[in-house]
């Protein structure tokens, strides 16, 4: 067993997914129409980077709420003009029609109920409300050190996508919400995608570390790489020649009829 301190594996992750891809889901929220006076709910607010954000643009004429089911990280900034709930998406009730703007990123994968979870969120919106979501597709570009010289496939990224699968996630479920989108009759769609390299010392590669840490033991525990294994793999990410692509993030989006 390692000892990896939670809330410090937790606030660096937070900080990195910020220092990643904050800039990028900012914009799509403005492309969004996004304002003052507007009622906009985020979903798994993680360090509240976002939520912050969303506080201030929608400013005391209107109301950003911000759930997760473990709050302490939102509890710990200061958010004003943002209610801070905590909530579990999958089961917890959400009020219908009442949000102007409803996003999301890095939740659905992990949840075997995700495109449950879609339909609810749909709900919630007010007819001409966006739905924004942000997910990971690992499985559609993964590093080939066949094709690119000096790209690095790590043996703890497949073994930590055999534990996600194992647990009900979609590696490639950023792929997919667009055609979810289709499906539950949103309109003026669209997507984007993102990708990103991992060098030593960089944001992304203190991401993939913090979440194999997290997960070594169980990743161990269930056969997927041994102990010498994943730590060989960490020694390899801070060698000068590492470099590895991030899974493609898209971004999707939709309003409700």
């Amino acid at each position: 067993m390692t000892t990896v301190d939670p809330a410090q594996n937790a606030a660096t992750r937070y900080a990195a997914l910020a220092a990643l891809f904050d800039s990028a889901t900012e914009r799509h929220l403005l492309q969004r129409g996004l304002t003052s006076g507007w009622q906009v709910l985020e979903v798994g607010g993680g360090g509240g980077s976002i939520a912050a954000w969303l506080g201030d643009r929608v400013g005391p004429a209107g109301r950003a709420v911000v759930t997760d089911i473990d709050t302490q990280f939102l509890e710990r900034r200061t958010l004003p003009n943002v209610e801070v709930l905590c909530h579990d998406i999958t089961r917890d009730p959400l009020p219908a029609g009442a949000f102007d703007l409803i996003h999301t990123r890095l939740v659905l994968i992990h949840l075997p109920e995700r495109d449950d979870v879609l339909r609810r969120l749909v709900a919630a919106l007010k007819p001409g409300g966006w739905l924004v979501c942000e997910e990971f597709d690992g499985a559609s570009m993964p590093p080939d050190p066949s094709n690119v010289p000096g790209e690095v496939r790590l043996k703890t990224l497949d073994a930590m996508a055999r534990l996600n699968e194992a647990n009900g996630g979609v590696r490639r479920y950023g792929r997919l919400l667009f055609g979810r989108f289709r499906d539950l009759g949103l309109v003026e769609r669209g997507a984007e995608g993102h990708i990103l390299v991992a060098l030593p010392g960089s944001d992304l590669a203190a991401l993939f570390q913090a979440s194999y840490e997290k997960r070594r033991d169980a990743m161990v525990s269930a056969g997927y790489i041994t102990g010498d294994e994943f730590d060989r793999d960490l020694a390899r990410m801070k060698a000068p020649d590492f470099m590895m692509p991030s899974p493609v993030m898209w971004s999707a989006w939709g309003r409700r009829q």
